[in-house]
């Protein structure tokens, strides 16, 4: 066990190596740089002084000694500042992450609370008429994108019965008022962007389960038990069930991921202020700063989201314990 994690880690540092190398580049070939799109190059400056200014900040610089000055200040966990808010990119994070983390929970419990169940039906009454309906949802919500869900639940539940807000994260009066009434505001302005992903973020976990148990119904353990005379329904709950649940637990920390970065376009849809609409935001004002360091932070949580689902599969099957 101990041997598999410390592989795993020794494998995660040139993935991590690499993925900070393409940001780099993909910020480095952007157009512009601090000097030429911060405000400063806004005013009436000369081309001497804004020579200058790039000499002191080594933007002339090769791009190999440009990429260990950048690579040396976020292991201080410094991301540089940015060039339209001249904030510091970590305080800008600091202030969108939060938003897009409850966003991202909240849609992965509520796609699992979809998706696992319409997989157990699917599989458990294979080609029968709730497999089929399960399937065609399936197929309603792989073919619709995540915009389409969206601007139907806009134009239903905000425009035609005005049960929920389309835009914000929170009533500005219910802002300062108190912990639960702030609560409550939040949870209200979740549920049309949470629906929005979840709907189809749940649509490969059915496929998958319904897959797992279908297979395990034509298992050997699963033919062996029936002609012992075990009931169906037990074979189904103590073992198929339970053993198609099994590789499906590592692939939580991936969907959280996929979800998090999947948030983007529904953020900006509903203007959301999250993580997604910081990223546009950055690259309309082609704001690099921001947005390598949106790439970086996106890459290594998705590194790490496999790291933990290798992890946790370590710990819950024995079988890898032994290779």
């Amino acid at each position: 066990m101990v041997a598999t994690v410390i592989r795993r880690l020794i494998i995660m540092i040139p993935q991590l190596i690499l993925i900070s190398l393409v940001t780099f580049w993909l910020s480095w070939l952007m157009p512009g740089d601090f000097v030429t799109q911060s405000r400063m190059a806004e005013e009436h400056i000369s081309f001497h002084e804004i020579q200058n200014m790039r000499d002191v900040l080594g933007l002339d610089d090769p791009w190999y000694q440009q990429y260990m000055r950048w690579m040396g200040n976020i292991l201080r966990g410094d991301f540089g500042m940015s060039f339209q808010h001249q904030r510091p990119v970590v305080d800008l994070i600091r202030d969108f992450i939060g938003n897009t983390f409850r966003l991202s929970l909240l849609s992965m419990v509520v796609a699992f609370a979809i998706a696992i169940p319409l997989g157990i039906v699917s599989g458990r009454f294979y080609r029968k008429l709730a497999d089929k309906a399960v399937i065609l949802y399936g197929f309603i919500g792989a073919a619709l994108p995540n915009v389409v869900f969206a601007i139907l639940l806009v134009w239903m539940f905000s425009f035609q019965f005005t049960w929920f807000p389309f835009r914000g994260s929170i009533d500005p009066l219910v802002a300062g008022t108190g912990f639960l009434p702030e609560l409550m505001s939040r949870l209200h302005h979740l549920v049309l962007p949470t629906l929005a992903i979840a709907i189809g973020g749940g649509i490969g976990t059915i496929y998958y389960l319904r897959a797992q148990i279908v297979e395990g119904r034509s298992s050997d353990y699963a033919m062996t038990a029936k002609a012992y005379g075990v009931p169906e329904k037990r074979i189904f709950n103590k073992h198929i069930l339970r053993n198609s649940l099994v590789p499906f637990a590592p692939t939580v920390g991936a969907v959280f991921v996929g979800l998090f970065g999947g948030s983007i376009l529904i953020e900006s849809i509903f203007a959301y202020p999250g993580m997604g609409q910081l990223f546009f935001m950055a690259i309309r004002q082609q704001d690099s700063n921001i947005v390598s360091a949106l790439v970086l932070l996106y890459s290594t949580l998705a590194v790490f989201a496999v790291l933990i689902g290798d992890i946790t599969l370590t710990l819950i099957d024995p079988r890898i314990r032994m290779k």
